[in-house]
């Protein structure tokens, strides 16, 4: 009995440091990879040792457990990995956030559990057994918010009259029934833990409502870190190191990721979740100066003769499963002696490093991809910026208009650049539901259609011109 409690403490530790190397080795594009397998052959392993937990009175795990335990591996691997295969570049954000959301459920679910058990003792235990199932749930039922957002079910934001006031109290209900669970101990009553839970998923859904897709990088990343935090309280009240490390080490790095994308924004999260953006249009004064259109030849000829042309891909790209092209125009200009770059904001898309993403599935080396700090400058020299389905992360009014959602979120300044050329599907606002002032600027011509039909024609031109 001794030895197999020692082996299953062993490989959780070995799976423990896994997760971690695994975590830093995704920091960077060029390694991720190696760090997906890693952490991958650490779920693995702790997933099999599993197996080997005994029984409350056998030296073996019983039967039942062991059928019910395939049968959920079976079905949970075969559901992830069809979905894993199927899912097209565009819909990867809302298979991360409905995954975050299974994580803070599942948490969620082992909290219940454990309540319905009764073997939970002590008040910190009770105590961190409630805050897991808090925010497991409220990631749960969140995420599936944001999943509905992002998928195109849930078509446009809701936002109560009374909003904030109605997350307060929500919040301030949830946290007593809480309270009064753990106060309670083991004579908590089945209705308790029932009302508990109730509140807290409805909770997820009443802050995430209102939060529209200018949004959902950081409401994303901040589930993460929600799922993170939960699994690692629920790791202590099982007694399971590798949840314990694995959660703590998730909810770490999700936390870090969204102050950073936060920042980025240079909205505090206290913004994004009580005055957010909604993503309906924004009602304000006409923009001075006119649209301008341009053909495909005309793009073409202007990218062929720069020296310098930077592209800032947006949702808009990921939509039209543009990036293909885009590459391949990109070699065609290079050909030409072209020196082009691509400049990412880091809440460009619908997730963070969505667009990082979509640019290595298609090719593009990582030493021509640069952030907005690393580029920012180079738009002075440029003479072509490229703007493809991007709205909000070049728009002026963020550096002018204080009465703007978006004032004082840093942009990348394609407005810097000596002519900008912007593919946009038609004439409507971005995704935050502002007008964009970049589009009405005398050196910005507008290309309209969708940038895989747009980006095929520009190549041909180009090609002609040898």
């Amino acid at each position: 009995m001794e030895e197999i409690r020692w082996l299953i403490s062993a490989s959780y530790f070995v799976a423990a440091i896994l997760f971690i190397f695994g975590l830093k080795e995704m920091s960077s594009p060029t390694t991720a990879r190696k760090g997906i397998i890693w952490a991958g052959v650490g779920m693995v392993l702790a997933t099999a040792v599993t197996f080997l937990t005994p029984g409350e009175s056998t030296l073996f795990m019983p039967v039942d457990n062991l059928i019910l335990m395939v049968l959920a591996i079976a079905i949970g691997g075969s559901v992830a990995w069809i979905s894993g295969k199927r899912v097209a570049m565009t819909d990867m954000p809302q298979m991360v956030a409905i995954y975050n959301g299974m994580g803070g459920g599942a948490a969620a679910g082992i909290a219940a559990i454990e309540f319905a058990r009764g073997h939970m003792h002590g008040t910190m235990m009770f105590t961190l057994a409630a805050l897991g199932a808090l925010i497991g749930s409220v990631s749960f039922s969140g995420s599936i918010v944001a999943f509905a957002k992002l998928q195109g079910i849930m078509k446009k934001a809701f936002r109560l009259p009374t909003q904030n006031a109605v997350n307060i109290v929500l919040a301030l209900l949830t946290l007593g029934l809480g309270i009064a669970i753990v106060w309670s101990g083991q004579e908590a009553s089945a209705w308790l833990l029932l009302a508990f839970f109730l509140c807290a998923l409805v909770l997820g859904v009443i802050v995430t409502l209102p939060i529209g897709g200018a949004d959902m990088p950081v409401v994303i990343s901040l589930f993460n870190a929600f799922t993170g935090l939960a699994v690692g309280f629920e790791g202590y009240v099982m007694g399971n190191p590798a949840l314990i490390i694995a959660g703590i080490v998730v909810g770490a790095a999700g936390t870090l990721l969204t102050q950073l994308m936060a920042k980025a924004m240079n909205r505090p999260i206290t913004n994004i979740l009580f005055q957010p953006i909604s993503g309906e249009a924004q009602a304000g004064g006409a923009m001075e100066g006119t649209l301008k259109e341009v053909s495909a030849l005309d793009a073409a000829t202007m990218m062929h003769y720069a020296s310098k042309v930077i592209i800032i891909p947006g949702y808009g790209m990921a939509v039209a499963g543009a990036q293909h092209k885009v590459w391949e125009m990109t070699e065609l200009l290079e050909e030409a002696g072209v020196d082009v770059r691509f400049a990412i904001h880091p809440v460009a898309g619908r997730m963070p490093g969505h667009m990082n993403v979509l640019l290595a599935e298609a090719g593009v080396p990582y030493d021509k991809i640069f952030d907005l700090e690393e580029i920012n400058s180079d738009f002075n020299q440029a003479d072509v910026a490229l703007v493809i389905g991007a709205n909000d992360v070049v728009n002026p009014v963020a550096r002018s208009d204080k009465s703007s959602p978006i004032y004082g979120m840093p942009i990348l300044n394609a407005d810097h650049a000596a002519n900008v050329i912007v593919v946009k599907r038609g004439q409507g606002a971005g995704y935050s539901g502002i007008e964009n002032a970049l589009f009405y600027k005398d050196n910005c011509h507008m290309l309209y259609g969708s940038a895989q039909k747009v980006i095929a024609e520009v190549i041909q031109n180009v090609k002609t011109m040898g």
